[in-house]
């Protein structure tokens, strides 16, 4: 601990410089001038539909000052605090994105794991300035300060930190790469389904005897569609109660479970929220109460009514943002559950949204709605296909989010000091206390 030392950034850099505050002219080809969007999970995301400008502008932005690779770059308007080391591409940068290049005293790697690091931001927060836009000037960004050891163990601990970045990062890659697999198969299933033989029936393009046309689009010859009403029984669709009927008093930290919008992801349940209520008021929710099997869909969100399955697990009751069904009959859960995570059924959900600072849909209209329905069968069918990657998928997430605990863990023990590092292994490796 006696080696570590404490310092602002105005010490420690050579420059504190932001991105050009001029007006420059749009380009159809030219050199990406890029804003704090562009600044996302520690590198510089870019793609066709940004902003470009002429070379002649890029080269008059950079005459003064131009950052260099391994510069920290931190975003100073409107989402304040995303970082990343800069690679030295060709590009051009708005005012809201702030270059730090340091002296020798700190390696650039520790500067951006420190960058990410939760008492960072705070700083940064409280440095910024109120306005309708948040900001942070330079000159209170100079001021923010940094705790750091001597650069043998700053290039430890930046090691060590970033062997969980890259397992972050593949296990992102990894849930990205099958989500655009599992948005691919639903496509097919809910369009062409599954026919006897058990295979996806031939695109309507191959052969268009196999479908029919429908108000809600074209479907296989052998689905029928029903008003959601018709499939599960009016009073089978409900959301939780209003304010007057749950009071925040009555939230307490144990009893039962209430779920919120923020639970319901598009395709799995995974509760974040950690309100509950008392076994006497969820009697008297007993009309939103949850149970295994219930479909939820989050009334509120862009785009409203993400859906999943309630899994096994203690009951629960919803809040007035949740929808939730109770299956009836011959209907298969996960089948309607995914039908609204799927393209056409955001595009019947957004017919019906209303606008707002976020959008939502009503529950008399949403019983309205008309959805496909298969034989039994097929929708067990089709909801079996779906399920095997969405497990893969949840256990992904599971991963990515013991992942990112780990790192938050990591972060706390080794920028503060707390956990010395070895610093003559070839393998980072925490030293033992």
């Amino acid at each position: 601990m006696n080696e570590w030392k404490e310092a602002p950034l105005g010490e420690l850099a050579t420059h504190i410089k932001d991105g050009t505050h001029g007006t420059h002219a749009r380009v159809e080809s030219g050199v990406p001038f890029l804003s704090a969007k562009n600044v996302n999970n520690g590198r510089l995301v870019w793609n066709d539909n940004d902003d470009q400008i002429s070379y002649q502008e890029f080269l008059a932005i950079t005459s003064v000052f131009a950052p260099r690779c391994g510069d920290l770059l931190l975003t100073i308007v409107g989402t304040i605090g995303r970082s990343a080391l800069f690679d030295g591409s060709e590009v051009a940068f708005q005012r809201s994105v702030a270059f730090v290049r340091f002296n020798d005293a700190v390696i650039p790697e520790y500067l951006f794991q420190v960058s990410c690091y939760t008492s960072f931001l705070r700083q940064l927060e409280r440095r910024s300035n109120v306005t309708a836009q948040g900001g942070l000037y330079l000159g209170e960004l100079a001021k923010v300060k940094i705790r750091f050891p001597g650069k043998d163990q700053q290039r430890q601990i930046a090691k060590i930190l970033q062997v969980v970045d890259e397992s972050i990062e593949r296990t992102q890659a990894l849930i990205e790469k099958h989500q655009q697999i599992k948005a691919g198969l639903m496509h097919d299933l809910f369009t062409r389904g599954i026919g006897p033989d058990g295979k996806l029936r031939p695109p309507r393009e191959q052969a268009p005897e196999l479908y029919q046309e429908t108000p809600i689009g074209w479907i296989p010859k052998e689905w029928g569609y029903k008003a959601l009403k018709e499939i599960f029984g009016s009073r089978n669709i409900t959301n939780g109660p209003f304010g007057s009927d749950l009071l925040t008093s009555e939230l307490k930290k144990e009893g039962v479970p209430v779920l919120y919008c923020q639970d319901v992801k598009p395709g799995f349940f995974e509760r974040i929220s950690s309100s509950n209520v008392t076994h006497q008021k969820a009697t008297q929710l007993s009309f939103c109460n949850v149970r295994k099997g219930d479909i939820l869909l989050a009334k509120v969100g862009t785009p409203p009514c993400d859906s999943c399955v309630y899994p096994e697990g203690e009951p629960a009751v919803v809040t007035q943002d949740v929808i939730r069904i109770r299956t009836a009959g011959q209907s298969v859960s996960g089948f309607f559950s995914n039908w609204f995570n799927t393209g056409n059924g955001r595009k019947a959900i957004r017919k019906i949204s209303i606008e707002g600072t976020r959008e939502r849909v009503s529950l008399g209209e949403f019983k309205e709605l008309c959805l496909p329905v298969p034989k039994f069968d097929e929708q067990y069918e089709i909801e079996s296909r779906i399920q095997t990657l969405q497990v893969f998928l949840a256990n992904s997430y599971k991963d990515w989010h013991k992942l990112k605990k780990q790192k938050s863990g990591l972060m706390h023990d080794l920028l503060t000091g707390k956990v010395p590092v070895t610093v003559d292994a070839d393998t980072p490796e925490l030293a033992h206390v």
